[in-house]
């Protein structure tokens, strides 16, 4: 039986409209600065007012903790938390709407410790019994998550649930870290498997999801690293490909977009409900220098 041209051109037209149709995101970029004197800048966490978290290094090379609204700094530091120039130097990693924000430093006694901190006061986070606690994830309850170092000095994620402390793990991977939690409770979650690669999950009471982006490499030292969920379905993180190269990504409605400012080799962290999303691109001497990216 002939097929008739009106019929194979309305099949045509059909198929353009969908593939024109077809979903995706845009993304601009700009740099974000503490202020006109910082020689770095982290930003690792945004909260829906747009207010970020993180850190920067002054003229001195002291590192500070960064609350951003706009072009108003709070720059933070922590009586209990040494002086740093480097990684460990007192940071925050997520805000939540009210404006708490969650973090960690070196302690003067050189072990990691953890906290939350609000109109000018730090509240302690430790798990019972740990070596050392990492804070990196906050949601609007004021739940917790992040990891700590057991007597043994393994790695642990966890969560603070109100006044309740659960540790997190991954069956069969080791060195769990728990990133980020949304208002629904849900966890991300990354550790390293047997071949020594990342692995990335959603955590949703006890059920683990994986998540796993389609271009990252899976032999040691690659894979996918989950970092904020929203509140609205969307999770970013970072994830390394084949050749090594760390690349920024976002999922949304299920689809992965890769997430690269055009400075250079680019991390993803930090997420909000507004379409907003921050991190850090290329290299230096601390670090790189941080973004925020809006999408549409």
């Amino acid at each position: 039986m002939k097929r008739s041209i009106f019929g194979v051109l309305i099949v045509l037209t059909f198929v353009t409209v969908c593939i024109a149709a077809a979903p995706t995101l845009t993304f601009k970029y700009s740099d974000v600065h503490a202020n006109k004197t910082a020689v770095e800048t982290d930003t690792y966490g945004v909260n829906n007012a747009g207010v970020i978290a993180g850190d920067y290094v002054d003229s001195a090379g002291v590192q500070h903790g960064m609350i951003l609204a706009g072009t108003k700094l709070t720059s933070v530091d922590n009586k209990n938390c040494e002086a740093s120039t480097g990684v460990d130097g007192i940071s925050f990693y997520a805000i939540n709407s009210a404006g708490t924000a969650a973090g960690w430093c070196t302690g003067t006694s050189g072990s990691f410790i953890a906290f939350t901190y609000a109109k000018g006061k730090f509240t302690t986070i430790a798990f019972p019994k740990a070596l050392e606690t990492e804070a990196t994830g906050i949601n609007d309850k004021g739940d917790v998550v992040g990891i700590y170092f057991d007597t043994n000095g393994a790695q642990h994620g966890f969560s603070k649930i109100g006044k309740k402390y659960t540790s997190i793990d991954v069956k069969g991977d080791t060195n769990a870290d728990a990133w980020g939690i949304n208002n629904a409770g849900q966890i991300t979650v990354y550790a390293i498997n047997s071949a020594g690669a990342y692995d990335s999950f959603l955590l949703t009471g006890k059920k683990f999801k994986n998540i796993d982006n389609p271009n990252a490499g899976k032999t040691s030292g690659l894979g996918t690293i989950v970092h904020t969920p929203s509140n609205i379905g969307d999770i970013d993180g970072t994830y390394y490909n084949s050749a090594g190269t760390e690349m920024g990504w976002l999922l949304h409605k299920g689809k992965y977009y890769d997430v690269v400012d055009p400075g250079g080799v680019t991390r993803a962290d930090g997420l909000n409900d507004k379409s907003e999303l921050v991190g850090r691109y290329g290299s230096g001497t601390y670090g790189g220098t941080g973004f925020k990216a809006t999408y549409k």
